[in-house]
């Protein structure tokens, strides 16, 4: 395990208000048409009430990419705040490699390659620092692929956003989004999504506290079933999702 990454800084009105407008539902990168495969789930009949849909959602945050998306995130924090080009160069490139499925490489990259575009055309950061070089640096790039974890974490080191805010709402608008997607396709009530994101609270604290002092060497999943999930929803004949 390494050391957490800096000393904390503190939420500013300022960085709060950005941080609620990146992980926004509203903030224009797609996020509502990608299912991370619950969509292949529930059609197959794995999540058809909000328990099940409390216990999916509990293994993929643990085991699957809510933990190592959230590692990423953070490295790529950490690396950016250094300046390190190189290194965000290459958790560019792992990010995507990760990707087990190609409707979960889809998910991943158009989500970040739009989320880049949009803090590059409205939410540029200031100069003066490391992060904020390296972002301009990269901005000044074309037809750059970006998997979404690692972009938000050089956006949240040049905007000097704290890493342990950004990893909680990050944390909570990828399971926000998955409860929306079984709200709309089990169906749930709105009541009961609200339900299961007020039990994952613990969990999500839990997973960001661990993915700040965790580092690559702690990267993996084990979230068998949702990938395979990926997978056979590409071929899945009726479909609200594209992934």
């Amino acid at each position: 395990m390494t050391e957490p990454v800096s000393p904390r800084l503190p939420l500013s009105p300022q960085a709060l208000y950005r941080l609620q407008a990146f992980l926004s539902p509203a903030f224009p990168i797609g996020a509502f048409t990608y299912s991370h495969g619950l969509e292949q789930v529930i059609e197959q009949g794995g999540v058809a009430s909000a328990a099940e849909l409390g216990v999916w959602l509990r293994e993929i945050l643990r085991f699957g990419a809510g933990r190592s998306d959230a590692i990423l995130l953070k490295e790529t924090y950490r690396a950016a705040l250094a300046g390190d080009r190189a290194t965000v160069d290459e958790l560019r490139d792992l990010g995507l490699a990760l990707q087990p499925s190609r409707e979960r490489h889809l998910e991943s990259s158009a989500q970040g390659s739009a989320f880049f575009r949009a803090v590059c055309n409205s939410w540029l950061p200031k100069a003066g620092t490391e992060a904020a070089r390296l972002f301009h640096e990269f901005a000044g790039e074309e037809n750059t692929s970006w998997p979404y974890p690692v972009v938000l974490g050089l956006a949240a080191a040049a905007h000097g956003l704290p890493v342990d805010a950004a990893l909680h709402c990050f944390l909570h608008a990828f399971a926000a989004n998955l409860i929306s997607v079984a709200v709309r396709v089990v169906p749930l009530g709105q009541s009961d999504g609200q339900k299961v994101l007020a039990g994952l609270e613990p969990v999500i604290f839990e997973i960001a506290e661990e993915a700040e002092a965790a580092g690559l060497d702690d990267l993996g999943t084990s979230t068998f079933l949702a990938d395979i999930a990926s997978m056979a929803h590409e071929t899945q004949y009726s479909r609200l999702f594209r992934s």
